[in-house]
């Protein structure tokens, strides 16, 4: 394929990836307010609204990113198509694999964010007014912190998944994620800083599973690398 073809291909998948987002964002709007309802059962008071703009934003926010969600293995998909013809047999195989896999660790980092991370640090921070202070929470500040929470953690979430492909195509090797393994804690401390709000314990709560994360990643890329090196043996052995 020439430069036009390619270029026309990257068009066909990019629109294609466009448009299913248009659509699972239409039908998350449709089912918005039963997924609003569920993010705020828990609260004890309603949300307050100061502005007539508020929760319209506040139903976009979330059928935006129900609908970043469920694209991304179509997006995922889209990019290997557009890559296959590039790559072996094998290899192909191996690349397809992983698309679930993106899409299950996604929505396991939004999982720990919500349902962990988040009543953690948002109960911490209620205690720290105690009754020394009237809180009440309006529609804006509340689900921009929960999505600042939890949403980090569905692309963070995706480190495995990004490490073991970067290994299979021989980019890294553990070697060299073990010689930059104070780098990438200090990467990632930094990471956890500026996605949690300013106290000691919610940045604990954050970098720990971040840092086993990773380990956990360096364990996956060893695997991977191994079977790679049996089978680049096997292929070159007479």
């Amino acid at each position: 394929m020439n430069v036009v073809d390619h270029l026309s291909e990257l068009r066909k998948r990019v629109i294609i990836t466009l448009a299913s987002f248009l659509l699972f964002l239409i039908i998350s709007f449709l089912f918005v307010q039963d997924i609003h309802h569920f993010l705020v059962k828990d609260l004890n008071d309603k949300l307050a609204i100061l502005g007539p703009g508020d929760i319209l934003w506040i139903y976009m926010a979330i059928a935006g990113i129900s609908a970043i969600t469920f694209t991304i293995p179509v997006a995922a998909f889209q990019i290997w198509l557009f890559v296959k013809p590039g790559l072996r047999k094998e290899e192909q195989k191996v690349t397809l694999a992983f698309i679930p896999g993106i899409f299950i660790l996604f929505i396991s980092g939004i999982a720990f964010g919500y349902f962990l991370l988040f009543p953690i640090v948002l109960s911490f921070l209620q205690s720290l007014a105690g009754d020394q202070f009237e809180t009440f929470f309006t529609v804006d500040k509340y689900f921009r912190f929960m999505i600042n929470l939890t949403v980090p953690f569905g692309l963070l979430f995706e480190m495995p998944a990004i490490i073991m492909f970067l290994t299979r195509l021989g980019i890294i090797n553990p070697q060299r994620l073990a010689k930059s393994r104070k780098i990438s804690y200090f990467f990632l401390i930094v990471v956890s800083v500026l996605i949690t709000p300013p106290d000691f314990i919610s940045d604990i709560l954050v970098i720990v599973p971040l840092v086993l994360l990773y380990e956990f990643s360096v364990t996956l890329s060893k695997i991977v690398y191994r079977k790679k090196l049996i089978l680049e043996s096997e292929q070159l052995a007479p």
